[in-house]
């Protein structure tokens, strides 16, 4: 029965993904967005309730990767939450959308971030026909210069491989897309869990079994604890080449706020680099 259990649960799965995404974003002005991202690099945040890593990261990317569009696409679970966030996002000179509401938020916290990026896919970057897209955690923070869109001169897509088996996929936290290379293929951003595959698995099917691993450029990933003196599960930080993921929802609970602060220590430096250029163009005080 295992066969036809998976089967009527994937076809549940792709109503609420169908059903969706033809929900209208509740704020931002999408038209809008969609003229400024047409024909540029866009990187894309999945933002969810923390308001302090938009802050952070939108400074981050300002400085350190010059040249791209920076869209907050919100999936905070309430309307409080998600009106800091697009406070910050506004003052900070991102663009912002707010998803709807999301059926799996609080159910299945990778099924919810999987709608997001599917929501995103059919209603902003696919019509809006950017030259190259990305998605990117809310809590990932570069801290050095870096073009992470420089890989597709010569590979359809780049970002961190996770390997399942025969199968692969690319994180759904750090992922970069040419989209004349797959404008026209049926994506799916969401999970393929039949297979082992998390979010950003169901583009196995329709794109990574097309592509040869052995010859990929992949980004280079390491994982590291928090503090030199606990194992890598209890406290694990993620750095992407130059990228340093917080990893926020993996390790111990008691040691989230322990591992924030270590957090915001390393990329402090590189957050008054980031603010100093405006800092001097202030006018004087009369």
């Amino acid at each position: 029965m295992r066969p036809l259990m998976h089967s009527i649960k994937t076809a549940r799965y792709r109503a609420v993904d169908t059903g969706y995404r033809r929900c209208p974003a509740v704020a931002g002005d999408l038209d809008a967005i969609m003229r400024q991202i047409a024909g540029r690099n866009v990187l894309v945040t999945i933002a969810f309730a923390d308001v302090n890593a938009a802050r952070w990261q939108i400074a981050l990317v300002r400085h350190y990767v010059p040249g791209v569009v920076h869209v907050i696409v919100d999936n905070s679970p309430t309307p409080e939450t998600a009106s800091r966030v697009r406070h910050v996002a506004e003052a900070e000179g991102a663009l912002y959308l707010q998803l709807p509401r999301n059926p799996w938020t609080g159910k299945a916290p990778s099924r919810s971030h999987g709608l997001a990026l599917n929501w995103t896919w059919h209603n902003l970057i696919r019509p809006a026909a950017p030259t190259g897209f990305g998605f990117i955690d809310d809590d990932l923070f570069p801290t050095a210069g870096d073009d992470p869109f420089a890989p597709l001169a010569t590979q359809d897509c780049y970002g961190q491989v996770r390997r399942i088996g025969s199968r692969w996929f690319l994180w759904a936290g750090f992922c970069m897309f040419r989209f004349d290379k797959v404008a026209d293929l049926p994506l799916d951003f969401g999970q393929d869990w039949f297979l082992g595959l998390d979010t950003g698995g169901g583009n196995w099917e329709p794109l990574y079994s097309g592509i040869d691993l052995a010859t990929f450029r992949e980004a280079e990933t390491r994982f590291v604890p928090f503090r030199p003196d606990l194992a890598i599960e209890d406290g694990p930080l993620q750095w992407v080449g130059t990228w340093l993921h917080e990893v926020g929802l993996m390790g111990r609970p008691d040691l989230f706020e322990e591992k924030r602060n270590t957090v915001e220590t390393l990329i402090t430096p590189h957050l008054a680099a980031a603010m100093r250029p405006f800092v001097e163009k202030e006018p004087a005080s009369s």
